[in-house]
């Protein structure tokens, strides 16, 4: 093996540490698991050591396995370390962009500022990880995060950003034909879209100081907020999903916001990034950029 294979084989082996099996961390990496498994066996051999016991059920990994992982995690960020001086000496923004952020919010707001920073910047690339699970920012390389709810900032900063709020709304034609609409108890005769992760059957307690209760038999259910979007403007009932995700339908005019005032609370959101990286210009460049458009001083997506 060549000392470019043996970096790649190390970062193999460290993925399907975290991530759990061959499949996923070939998902991640975009390689088959059996090349996955070609990785491993080269180190192995390499080595003259088993790194990871395998079985048709489960895999772990040897005590030997374990020492060189934390090892390849180490050469791995000493490897990361020194591109970051190399590309901290270029005058511009460049090299690859790691960011995290939870589905929504990522697909509407940081996909399309990602896009704009592209576009003022030739040599600079980006991934753009969409995911509502917390990532390890630094153990899993990302050169920032966006967070929704109360953070951990050992050894992050974090710069705060607008809130994220969710709306009720629906369609004209829905409202149009629908039972009067003045007070949160008035939703139980109404239809409604619930997300079936964490809105079947859930209560809140509004700015107002009322206690609002969504309905537990609402008429459509799914997984995805961008589905239940899709099913409020062809008519189906009242939706709760966040405020970016519905902004560009409610200044149109598609929908319209119910019982401004009884939403849930906002939720804070912030951008984390570690200390160490903010001399890079790529992630400068994201912060400025992000805090120019999402910024606690920036203008809401839109206005109830």
């Amino acid at each position: 093996m060549t000392q470019f294979d043996k970096l790649r084989a190390m970062q193999v082996l460290v993925s399907v540490a975290d991530s759990g099996s061959f499949t996923a961390a070939g998902r991640l990496l975009d390689l088959s698991p059996v090349m996955v498994g070609r990785h491993v066996a080269a180190l192995e051999a390499l080595l003259g050591a088993r790194l990871i016991q395998r079985s048709t059920r489960r895999q772990a990994f040897t005590e030997v396995g374990q020492l060189y992982l934390a090892e390849c995690r180490r050469v791995l960020e000493l490897v990361r370390q020194a591109e970051q001086v190399a590309e901290g000496h270029a005058a511009r923004p460049q090299g690859l962009l790691r960011i995290s952020a939870p589905v929504t919010l990522g697909q509407c707001v940081f996909a399309p500022l990602l896009a704009e920073l592209l576009q003022a910047h030739e040599g600079l690339r980006a991934d753009l990880h969409l995911s509502d699970a917390m990532v390890d920012l630094i153990g899993e390389g990302f050169d920032a995060a966006i967070r929704i709810g109360p953070v951990h900032t050992e050894g992050l900063i974090a710069r705060p950003l607008l809130p994220y709020r969710l709306i009720l709304a629906a369609s004209p034609a829905y409202l149009a034909g629908a039972p009067a609409l003045q007070a949160p108890q008035d939703l139980a005769r109404h239809r409604c879209l619930h997300h079936t992760v964490w809105q079947q059957g859930s209560s809140w307690q509004s700015a107002r100081g009322q206690t609002v209760h969504w309905p537990g038999q609402a008429v459509l259910g799914a997984n995805h907020g961008d589905a239940l979007r899709r099913a409020a403007l062809a008519g189906a009932g009242i939706v709760l999903q966040p405020e970016v995700l519905l902004a560009e339908d409610l200044a149109a005019g598609r929908l319209q916001q119910v019982l401004p005032g009884t939403e849930p609370p906002s939720r804070p959101v912030h951008l984390l990034y570690p200390a160490d990286r903010l001399r890079l210009p790529k992630l400068q460049a994201f912060i400025t950029r992000s805090l120019a458009r999402w910024g606690e001083a920036a203008q809401p997506p839109s206005t109830p």
